[in-house]
């Protein structure tokens, strides 16, 4: 999908490191979170817009992103550390070292794009663009997880099938959110579905009196 290209690929000291592996997009993903809800309502937006079935609580994302950013982190450096230093492997497999260094620079690309998801669905409001990038994910991180799997490390590439499963059913959320809010997530969508459901709080209590 990618070459290898080293400036836009995370040092290898990074991936070398099981805590910095592990550590940096725990840090990243906390702080983009932090930085976007700095900017933005996103309890008002999530809550106030119209959403999908199966939508989880708000509260439900930090806990499983935290989960997952830990996981991947460690899945790369699972990948990275055998790929270019176990002398069996590269024994059996010559190719694995440029197949290493490859999808080294796809998972950083795929980091990238993973951040930029928060501020492009609550930042930005442009919900079209973030479930292009959701969807791209999806296919980026499949193919990282069938390659380390097959080619490189078992176990990283099991590490990165709840990754997965996760980036498409939050493709599946960010796409129901945009086509039942006619892909508007303006200030004006907004407050209409917080008058909407005060509406519908209102007719409920009434009923409850009757």
């Amino acid at each position: 999908m990618t070459s290898y290209i080293p400036q836009l690929t995370l040092p290898s000291s990074i991936f070398h490191s099981a805590p910095a592996s592990i550590l940096l997009p725990v840090a990243l993903g906390t702080a983009v979170g932090f930085g976007t809800g700095f900017v933005s309502d996103q309890k008002r937006q999530y809550n106030a817009l119209r959403q999908p079935p199966l939508r989880p609580p708000s509260s439900l994302f930090g806990p499983v992103w935290t989960l997952l950013y830990g996981t991947m982190g460690y899945a790369a450096h699972r990948a990275y550390q055998l790929g270019t230093s176990s002398p069996s492997l590269l024994l059996t497999n010559p190719s694995v070292v440029p197949t290493t260094y490859h999808t080294a620079t796809l998972y950083t690309l795929q980091l990238g794009l993973n951040l930029i998801w928060m501020p492009l669905f609550f930042g930005l409001r442009r919900p079209i663009l973030a479930t292009i990038d959701c969807a791209a994910l999806v296919g980026m991180n499949a193919y990282l997880a069938w390659t380390w799997g097959t080619k490189v490390d078992a176990v990283a590439g099991w590490l990165m099938v709840p990754y997965v499963c996760w980036l498409g059913f939050a493709t599946y959320l960010s796409a129901g959110s945009g086509y039942l809010n006619e892909w508007d997530f303006s200030e004006e969508r907004i407050r209409k579905g917080e008058l909407e459901q005060e509406r519908r709080k209102r007719e409920g209590d009434g009923k409850k009196d009757l």
